[in-house]
């Protein structure tokens, strides 16, 4: 099965695409928000679910959506119709890493896709050329909860030194010019609800379309998905959502 598909096909019943409820969301999203008129992208946005969000915090706000996945991209659009907000989000389908950073942003979020611009230090360096002097950046990430077990490592293809702990995050962002004004660390229920809402939506769909092609491999795709969680990374990878000002 082509993987951007998966992807949403998983995240269907989680669009937010991150081990955080809607509750936590909004109270980042009014941490994070100054000006009701604000200019938001969001990179790797998906299904633009924080951005969408963002807007209704920001009602003379308009935001950028930008994300390779078209399928994704395809149920933001519906979903802007839905909402009516259709006229202030405007997307994107592309590379992150060369959007055009024009500097004047007033929030940038980047909420579980560091990968796009090969990690947590690139992320702040390159999303933060969209953000202005007094912008925010909220960037989500991973970190190591306790120390990795082998079976965590093995499970999320990482060696030790891909995640630090919850400190060593927040000295890396400092370094990097940057520090937190307010933070969220996911608890185990918005873990566990975000890991079988991926696993389960696949699973659904697979079981909903017996007689398709790709049925089988979404199954697996699944169960395969599920036991990496399960046997090992479980209690072990932690997910932190930072809101950063320059310092």
């Amino acid at each position: 099965m082509d993987r951007q598909r998966l992807s949403s096909i998983a995240h269907s019943h989680h669009p937010i695409a991150a081990p955080l409820s809607g509750v936590n969301v909004n109270r980042l999203l009014r941490r994070a928000g100054r000006r009701p008129a604000a200019r938001i992208l969001d990179l790797g946005c998906g299904e633009a679910a924080w951005a969408l969000q963002a807007l209704a915090h920001h009602p003379d706000g308009h935001a950028d959506g930008v994300d390779l996945n078209p399928y994704a991209l395809e149920r933001a659009t519906e979903a802007a119709a839905v909402r009516g907000l259709a006229d202030r989000l405007t997307l994107h389908e592309r590379d992150a890493r060369s959007y055009v950073p024009d500097g004047d942003y007033d929030l940038v979020l980047c909420v579980g896709s560091t990968h796009a611009f090969g990690g947590f230090g690139e992320t702040l360096e390159l999303a933060g050329r969209h953000v202005n002097a007094d912008g925010v950046l909220m960037v989500g990430e991973g970190f190591w909860q306790v120390p990795p077990t082998p079976q965590a490592l093995a499970a999320l293809g990482a060696k030790p030194d891909d995640h630090t702990d919850l400190a060593g995050l927040v000295a890396a962002a400092e370094q990097a010019g940057w520090t937190p004004v307010y933070a969220h660390v996911s608890d185990a229920a918005e873990w566990d609800d975000y890991e079988w809402s991926w696993t389960g939506s696949l699973t659904e769909w697979a079981l909903d379309n017996p007689g398709h092609p790709d049925a089988a491999g979404a199954l697996a795709a699944a169960r395969e998905h599920r036991d990496q969680w399960l046997r090992g990374y479980r209690g072990v990878l932690g997910f932190v959502t930072l809101v950063l000002r320059r310092i």
